[in-house]
C-alpha cells in the first residue's frame, strides 16, 4: 500500500512539474518580448540622459543630473508641456463623449445602424500618414474646408497657420481618427446591459437621461476605464499626426512633448537631453495611468 502512495505521489509530481514547465513555455515570449522592448530599453534611456551624447561629434560624455536640471529652465519644454496639456485634453474630453453618444445611438435597433457602425470604424483602419496627408490639403487656406464654408458665406481661417485653429484641428482629426475604436468597445459594453433593468427603470418612469446615467453608465464603467486610459496614453503618444499636419508650429503651439523629444534627438542630435525629455513623458504617462487605476474604486462599477 505505501509503495502504490509513493508511486502515486510521484506520478503526481512528474505532472505538476510538467505543467510547471509547460505554463513558463507558454508566458516566455510574452517575458522575454518585455524584457527586451520594453525593460531593456527603458533602462537604456535612462542611462543615455545622465550623459551628454551628441552622435554627429562622438561625443558620450556623463553629465549625471544636468540634463534634468535644464529641463526646468527650457522655456520651450513649458510650451510643450502646455500644448501636450490642451492636445490630450480636447482629444480625451470630445473622444470619449462623441464616441459614447455614436454608440448609445446606433446600439438603437434602427435600420441602417450596421452601416454607419462600419463607416465611423473605417478611420481607425486607414493609414494614419495617409489620413493626415488627406486632411492637410483639406484644411490648407484654399482648401476643401474653407471652399464649403466659402459656399456658406463664412471665411475659414488659415486653419494649420494660426495658433488656436491649428490646436483645433489636429485635435479634431485625431478624435475623428479615433473615435470609431471607442465607439466599438462601448458598443460591446452596451450590448451587454441587462434589457430588464432598462425596462424596469422606463415603467417606473425614468426618463432617457435618468436610465443613462442611473443604470447605464454605471454598467459599463469598466470600460469607460479602459477606454479613457487608451485615450489617454494614445493622446500624450501622438507624433505622425502633428509632424505631416504641423510640424509643431505656428510658433510651438502644437509642439506637443512627443514631437519635442523628436526635435532634440533627430534634428539637433542632442540624444542626452531628449532621453531625459523621453523619461519626462514615461513619468507623466505612467503617472496618469497610475491616477486613473487608483481612483477607479470611487466611479467603477463592482470595484472594491
Amino acid at each position: 500500500m505505501t509503495a502504490a502512495v509513493e508511486a502515486s505521489a510521484r506520478r503526481r509530481s512528474t505532472w505538476q512539474r510538467r505543467d510547471s514547465m509547460l505554463g513558463y513555455l507558454f508566458v516566455a515570449p510574452s517575458v522575454l518580448g518585455a524584457v527586451l522592448l520594453v525593460i531593456l530599453p527603458l533602462g537604456a534611456v535612462a542611462w543615455y540622459s545622465l550623459h551628454d551624447w551628441n552622435a554627429l561629434s562622438g561625443q558620450f560624455r556623463f553629465t549625471g543630473a544636468e540634463n534634468y536640471t535644464a529641463l526646468l529652465e527650457d522655456r520651450t519644454l513649458r510650451a510643450s508641456l502646455g500644448a501636450s496639456v490642451l492636445f490630450s485634453a480636447g482629444v480625451v474630453v470630445l473622444n470619449i463623449s462623441l464616441a459614447l453618444l455614436l454608440a448609445v445611438l446606433l446600439n438603437q435597433k434602427v435600420r441602417g445602424s450596421t452601416f454607419f457602425r462600419v463607416v465611423f470604424f473605417s478611420p481607425v483602419v486607414v493609414s494614419l500618414v495617409a489620413w493626415s496627408i488627406v486632411w492637410g490639403f483639406l484644411l490648407q487656406n484654399s482648401g476643401g474646408i474653407n471652399s464649403l464654408l466659402g459656399v456658406l458665406g463664412i471665411e475659414g481661417p488659415n486653419w494649420l497657420r494660426e495658433g488656436w485653429s491649428a490646436m483645433l484641428a489636429v485635435v479634431v482629426v485625431q478624435v475623428f481618427k479615433n473615435v470609431g475604436l471607442n465607439m466599438v468597445l462601448f458598443l460591446a459594453a452596451l450590448q451587454g446591459v441587462p434589457e430588464e433593468m432598462l425596462e424596469a427603470a422606463r415603467i417606473d418612469g425614468a426618463g432617457a437621461a435618468r436610465r443613462l446615467f442611473s443604470i447605464t453608465l454605471p454598467m459599463i464603467s469598466p470600460t469607460v476605464l479602459l477606454v479613457s486610459i487608451i485615450t489617454v496614453v494614445g493622446s500624450l503618444e501622438t507624433f505622425a499626426l502633428i509632424d505631416v499636419l504641423t510640424g509643431g508650429g505656428p510658433g510651438n503651439s502644437t509642439n506637443v512633448l512627443v514631437y519635442y523629444f523628436y526635435q532634440r534627438a533627430f534634428r539637433f542630435n542632442d540624444f542626452g537631453y531628449a532621453s531625459a525629455i523621453a523619461m519626462l513623458l514615461f513619468a507623466i504617462v505612467l503617472g496618469l495611468t497610475l491616477l486613473q487605476w487608483q481612483t477607479r474604486r470611487r466611479w467603477v462599477h463592482h470595484e472594491r
